[in-house]
């Protein structure tokens, strides 16, 4: 395989998150006086950190967030998941074969720690990503579209930016690996191909079970 680590994004890629994530983002907004649809808090806030919602919102209206939103919404995100969260088809199986070909690989979300480990507890995705294998916007302060959450990756993982590869479904996501200096691999199943392409996505796939074959 020509790249020493391959960094995963979470939602959506991982754990099939965006719809739920998104549905109760655009329902809390609006519940708070935003008027948000589920396709707006798609385009707007996929693939990014929670400051980015904070920051548009001020934008927009002049008006702050409620100082509780995040807690509110994580616990209703959360509480979701425990309901409803799987992992993305085929994701294990790509795992899988990268661990059986001695390919080192981790997680690059904009979610906060806490997020990602809820998801991965209730997927079953904990033993693929133990200590040193999870990293955060929290970690580095800027999100995506910024590369630094990535370059911290690589720095961690002890590998240089152009030996990495990116798997993305956002825009955002896409955008921030390539600042970084990465190949990003979209993941079309939340987004059309030509945004992610537009971005600056090295290939494109619909299935999780084409990326292994991408990467060789």
């Amino acid at each position: 395989m020509r790249y020493d680590v391959v960094i995963f994004d979470n939602d959506g890629v991982l754990v099939d998150s965006e719809r739920i994530s998104n549905t109760i983002l655009a329902g809390y907004l609006t519940e708070l006086g935003h008027p948000t649809s589920y396709e707006d808090s798609i385009r707007d806030y996929m693939g990014s950190a929670m400051h980015r919602v904070h920051e548009l919102v001020l934008e927009r209206t002049g008006r702050r967030l409620p100082e509780d939103f995040d807690d509110v919404f994580h616990a209703r995100v959360f509480a979701a998941f425990e309901r409803e969260l799987q992992p993305v088809p085929g994701v294990r199986e790509v795992l899988e074969k990268l661990a059986a070909d001695g390919v080192s690989y981790c997680v690059g979300s904009s979610g906060s720690h806490e997020r990602i480990r809820v998801g991965h507890r209730k997927t079953g995705l904990e033993r693929w990503f133990t200590t040193g294998r999870v990293f955060s916007s929290q970690d580095v302060g800027r999100g995506k579209p910024a590369p630094d959450l990535f370059l911290h990756a690589a720095r961690e993982m002890g590998v240089p930016p152009e030996r990495c590869a990116v798997v993305e479904d956002s825009p955002l996501g896409v955008q921030a690996a390539v600042a970084a200096g990465m190949d990003a691999y979209g993941f079309t199943a939340m987004t059309p191909g030509e945004k992610l392409a537009a971005a600056g996505a090295t290939a494109l796939f619909t299935r999780m079970e084409e990326l292994v074959g991408l990467l060789q």
